[in-house]
């Protein structure tokens, strides 16, 4: 087998695809397929070290996940790392069927060459290749950016304008967090729903020495008590019944970089003992495994759980807090800074207004004064959401103040519910009956992931 060779263009240039879906492979060797390029495929990913040492590989075109029922792309930038470890000029195409732009950042931020979102055209997976073999060739591929990384680089650029706030609380917050960020010190990150936890670790890896380092995000929240092990520490082949391949975890996919544990409150005590565990040891097991995996990380936790409850070693172990808050961040309730609406709503209007074509858009300042005095019980993300649906549903260059707030009840109602749990509760199933049980709108709308709704919806005994 030829290795194609700046210069020589008689030589075939060596393409490796890897997914677990054999149609998916299928289709991308005949379309890439000319004659002028060997192709391998691999379904499973733990084969390509041995490939790698065998053969000199130009582009992989690399699946981001592997194991069925999971889309964070954590195996993707496991193998992602891998790759540039074993083949550093082997340029690397990340491929997921959900077009996230996260995932894209980091892959991006991580060494990937360019992002390709399933299912692709066929002429843009051509392209793609063709344009990753020119940039390994050239040699100038530390100092060119394909066209997907100049946009990505603008959105991650705009994800973070979006931590606006001129108030003294949130003054404090960014004060705090360039104090932290060139550290290793662990942080939590406390805070409501909606205040922007996420937003506030994104920045603080940003800012940090591991920058260039996967941002590994986990809500612990959304992972089952008999499937923690596996997801945080990963497994070995034939460890349970559904391990079909070794599997890396989250601290190993995170490793030299940043680990984000979001709703850390949500664990249980004895998944908490087991997380205590590899925090005290820098160490990992795999499932199935005896072997200790040394991890390098630098841990990030979010919790909306109150300081006397997470304080109660009824409901949380000492000892795995005093490990986790070296410096703690408390982001304020929206309606702590009310000075800050005016500016939130006026990004979001115009973010939207791009968005959706809409003409310029304006809020008078009475209607501000109006939305400064709602309580905004789902703070910042509420606030996003309802502008968003205002300018969709906006028939002129004025959004009305009831458009923004429509379905909600507020200061300025008869009989309003005070009681947040109910307010919550009624909103959800407004919303259910709004998107008539569509219930990825609904989420959308109400500003939270899928797995929350379910979990609130089981809360309040609601059916969709």
């Amino acid at each position: 087998m030829g290795i194609h060779s700046p210069g020589d263009d008689s030589s075939p240039a060596t393409i490796l695809l890897v997914d677990d879906d054999r149609d998916v492979l299928l289709t991308a060797e005949l379309v890439l397929k000319d004659g002028r390029k060997n192709i391998h495929a691999l379904t499973n990913p733990s084969d390509m070290p041995a490939l790698l040492e065998q053969h000199h590989v130009n582009v992989v075109l690399l699946d981001m996940n592997f194991t069925r029922g999971f889309t964070a792309g954590d195996e993707g930038f496991y193998w992602l790392h891998k790759i540039k470890e074993l083949s550093p000029r082997t340029q690397i195409i990340m491929a997921t069927a959900y077009g996230e732009i996260d995932l894209a950042v980091e892959a991006i931020k991580q060494g990937a060459a360019d992002f390709l979102v399933k299912p692709w055209d066929n002429e843009k997976l051509v392209s793609t290749v063709d344009a990753c073999l020119k940039l390994g060739l050239s040699g100038f591929q530390d100092k060119k950016q394909t066209p997907t990384q100049q946009a990505i680089d603008e959105k991650l650029e705009s994800q973070f304008s979006e931590i606006i706030g001129n108030s003294a609380a949130m003054q404090q917050v960014f004060d705090l967090v360039d104090k932290v960020a060139s550290t290793d010190a662990s942080v939590l990150i406390r805070g409501e729903n909606g205040t922007g936890k996420d937003l506030i670790a994104r920045a603080i890896h940003r800012k940090s020495n591991r920058h260039q380092f996967p941002l590994v995000s986990v809500d612990l929240g959304a992972i089952s008590e008999n499937l923690f092990e596996s997801e945080m520490f990963g497994h070995k082949k034939g460890a349970f019944t559904d391990a079909r391949q070794d599997r890396a975890g989250r601290f190993e996919a995170a490793n030299g970089g940043t680990l984000f544990l979001d709703e850390i409150g949500n664990l249980s005590l004895t998944l908490q003992a087991k997380l205590l565990g590899a925090l005290e040891s820098r160490a990992v097991s795999r499932v199935g495994s005896d072997t200790a995996v040394p991890v390098d990380i630098r841990l990030i936790c979010a919790t909306n759980m109150e300081q006397e409850k997470l304080q109660d070693e009824s409901h949380f172990r000492r000892d795995l807090l005093y490990r986790i808050n070296t410096v703690e961040i408390c982001l304020p309730p929206l309606r702590q800074r009310t000075e800050d609406i005016p500016l939130l709503a006026s990004h979001y209007i115009k973010l939207y207004a791009k968005k959706y074509n809409k003409p310029e858009i304006n809020l008078s300042k009475t209607e501000i004064s109006r939305l400064q005095d709602y309580s905004w019980p789902g703070n910042v993300r509420e606030l996003q959401h309802a502008i968003e649906r205002a300018v969709i549903i906006a028939e002129n260059a004025r959004i009305e103040f009831r458009d923004i707030l429509v379905g909600r009840r507020t200061n300025f109602d008869n009989s309003p519910e005070l009681n947040i749990a109910k307010l919550e509760q009624q909103t959800i199933e407004k919303a259910i009956k709004q998107y008539s049980g569509n219930l990825t709108q609904v989420a959308k709308a109400l500003g939270m992931g899928r797995t929350t709704l379910y979990r609130k919806m089981e809360k309040y005994g609601i059916s969709d």
